[in-house]
């Protein structure tokens, strides 16, 4: 279980949409400090996945920061409509192939008797003769 664990399980035992907290709320809640610096940083508290490990926590529980104050200390979670998880795709690699292969498939219409090997202009290569 990682320090911030605890973090999520909160959130997501919440029945509310929005979740206001004090940083010394979230620091009783996962049983430490908070990083030295992060109480002094807005962006700490970004919604930036590769921000840090806690980001990644209410990102997953189903949450956002909002209204981050730092002066006072406070910043607010914000029930997202879905769960990161339930909107990515499940990665399946049974055939070996990346998962977007095939993504575009339909959107590209050759009319009959198109033939896409015959040079657009069979007349560019002697330019340069």
């Amino acid at each position: 279980m990682g320090k911030y664990d605890r973090l999520g399980e909160f959130l997501r035992s919440q029945k509310t949409r929005e979740v206001p907290m004090t940083f010394a709320e979230i620091e009783r809640v996962i049983g430490g400090k908070l990083p030295p610096n992060s109480p002094q940083y807005p962006a700490w508290w970004s919604n930036n996945p590769t921000n840090n490990v806690m980001t990644k926590v209410w990102l997953a529980a189903g949450f956002r920061t909002e209204q981050v104050d730092t002066r006072a200390r406070k910043v607010v979670f914000r029930r997202t409509e879905q769960r990161p998880s339930e909107t990515l795709p499940q990665r399946t690699r049974k055939s070996g192939r990346h998962p977007l292969f095939g993504a575009l498939k339909g959107m590209v219409r050759i009319p009959p008797g198109v033939d896409l090997t015959e040079p657009a202009d069979p007349d560019w290569g002697k330019v340069y003769e």
